[in-house]
């Protein structure tokens, strides 16, 4: 049972870090949309009150959008690949284009659960209706009874309505719904026109064809893929090796003393290595030959980042 828990754990583990990037985006979306649902259910009350209910509301739209739009920067490696370049390099070897891309890919990707959440609220249009019913103008409403003001239509999200406006309250909500949901679907279409044109951006721009960017996909997925499974399996060797220093022996299971013994591990990698591999990459080409990530450019020994007259680049990001 516990092999098997940790072949699932590791099935989801390569799937979650999937090239796919599309896949990816999907199920955050889909994570986003199970969360904002629960989160009407359980956590969303309306103050029902002037003022409260528009802060609240807002807050109920905005708020949770922004924390998951940092919690994606977090969680994104290209964040962490962009400050180690910045901190070693600087940014005096990106061009204009560049840098734009390189941000724009960031941010984009961290984008997806913000938006996610705030096309969902909107669609709803719980939170909308909250924030923006006491700003109905009652006379705007036909037959309405005069003297009810702001107080009054603040109410009209909550159940606890005078007995005189409750034939009013399916139409201030489905209007205020009707605005909400409008919004929605012009985020939407707003949303899927820039993913349009940045994906048209990103083919025009590139100097790749189609089939060698496929094989660079592949070839970035296979290298992070087999740096991770190396890491790991080196990592332990170095620490079985340092235990055993210590105590005299170290208890290994029989996978681990097979990959104690199958590769001797003497030294450690210097800093300067892992710097020289580590930080965004920009493509490059070294006298015709392509330099897939900062890896194969310092396997391949090519050292700094001056082009030559027949090389190209393009700011495509390196897992």
């Amino acid at each position: 049972m516990a092999a098997l828990i940790t072949e699932n754990f590791r099935f989801l583990s390569l799937f979650f870090k999937s090239k796919d990037v599309m896949i990816f985006n999907g199920l955050v979306a889909l994570g986003t949309v199970g969360s904002q649902e629960i989160f009407s259910v359980v956590a969303f009350h309306c103050p029902c009150s002037p003022a409260r209910n528009y802060i609240y509301g807002l807050a109920a739209i905005g708020v949770p959008a922004l924390a998951l739009f940092l919690i994606g920067v977090i969680w994104n490696n290209h964040t962490w690949n962009l400050v180690a370049e910045c901190h070693k390099r600087g940014t005096k070897n990106f061009s204009a284009a560049a840098t734009c891309l390189i941000f724009s890919s960031v941010m984009g990707r961290a984008a997806v659960a913000p938006v996610t959440w705030s096309v969902i609220s909107l669609l709803r249009g719980e939170a909308y209706v909250c924030a923006l019913s006491e700003f109905i103008n009652p006379t705007s409403l036909d037959m309405f009874p005069p003297g009810y003001g702001a107080d009054a239509m603040a109410r009209f999200p909550c159940d606890d309505l005078p007995g005189n406006l409750t034939k009013f309250k399916d139409e201030v909500i489905r209007r205020l719904k009707y605005e909400s949901q409008l919004f929605g679907w012009l985020l939407i279409g707003m949303v899927a026109v820039l993913v349009f044109l940045t994906k048209c951006l990103k083919h025009c721009c590139s100097p790749l064809s189609y089939r060698q960017e496929a094989y660079w996909n592949l070839y970035r997925s296979n290298e992070t893929k087999l740096f991770q499974r190396t890491a790991e399996v080196h990592s332990k060797i170095v620490a079985a090796n340092s235990v055993r220093k210590f105590f005299g022996f170290v208890y290994l299971d029989k996978e681990e003393k097979e990959l104690v013994q199958e590769f001797s591990v003497e030294d450690l990698q210097p800093r300067p290595q892992w710097d020289a591999i580590t930080g965004v990459y920009i493509y490059r080409e070294n006298k015709g030959f392509p330099l897939y990530s900062r890896l194969h450019k310092w396997a391949k020994g090519v050292m700094g980042n001056t082009l030559g007259p027949d090389s190209q680049e393009t700011a495509f990001l390196a897992t």
